[in-house]
């Protein structure tokens, strides 16, 4: 399964966000934190901002939607032209049908889970999303330390699609660097989200292609 690396823009220069998101162009898609400051304690960025960088990213947009009420809002951000919407399985009220419009609007749709939330009950329902997204620290701030113990609902998640002979993604958010990235995908992740990793390094786009190379050969030894 191919892996993809997706910066996420948390902890760039949003004063010029145009020349920060040229410095990863080289990655597969840019992941932008969309916070309400209700669903988690901090606020962001909304849709017009993310309309913006639409409009000059050089590759495909992955918008995370870390709001209430996300029934109402994600598919906004699909029609809008973002790739892959992702929305909170905490924050829907109908997270199925949520999917579906997200589809019929053109994305790819992801659902989240907090780290302590449970995949259990949606593993007979991953033909519905695009991707899943297992959170690897608690949503609403870049920085923090990666949790392993989120990796066994990796490996859950992964058999499940294997079984179902489905295409879905898995993406692991938060603490993913050169010293995490490898026991992800090894779990059976490969999509993943880099913040301060890729932003903290000298060179952004040299950190990418490690992180990808990185995540590639530990994927390729579990085929």
């Amino acid at each position: 399964m191919t892996v993809y690396i997706t910066p996420s823009i948390l902890n760039a220069d949003f004063a010029d966000l145009r020349t920060e998101l040229e410095r990863i162009a080289n990655a597969d898609y840019v992941h932008v934190d969309v916070m309400d400051n209700h669903f988690v304690p901090n606020l962001t960025i909304g849709l017009p901002v993310v309309e913006r960088i639409l409009a000059v990213s050089p590759i495909p947009v992955d918008a995370h939607l870390m709001i209430e009420d996300a029934d109402r809002w994600a598919v906004a951000y699909a029609e809008a032209g973002c790739a892959s919407v992702t929305f909170h399985v905490e924050a829907a009220a109908a997270p199925i049908r949520l999917a579906r419009e997200i589809r019929a609007a053109g994305a790819r749709a992801t659902i989240a889970f907090r780290p302590a939330t449970s995949v259990e009950p949606f593993l007979p329902h991953l033909r519905e999303f695009d991707m899943v997204l297992p959170m690897t620290v608690e949503p609403g701030f870049g920085g923090q330390s990666f949790i392993d113990t989120v990796m066994p609902k990796v490996t859950a998640l992964r058999q499940a699609i294997t079984e179902q002979n489905l295409d879905t993604w898995i993406q692991v958010d938060g603490g993913v660097s050169r010293d995490t990235v490898t026991a992800a995908a090894a779990a059976g992740a490969n999509v993943f989200v880099a913040g301060s990793a890729v932003y903290g390094a000298p060179d952004p786009a040299a950190e990418i292609t490690a992180l990808r190379e990185l995540a590639t050969s530990a994927r390729q030894l579990l085929a």
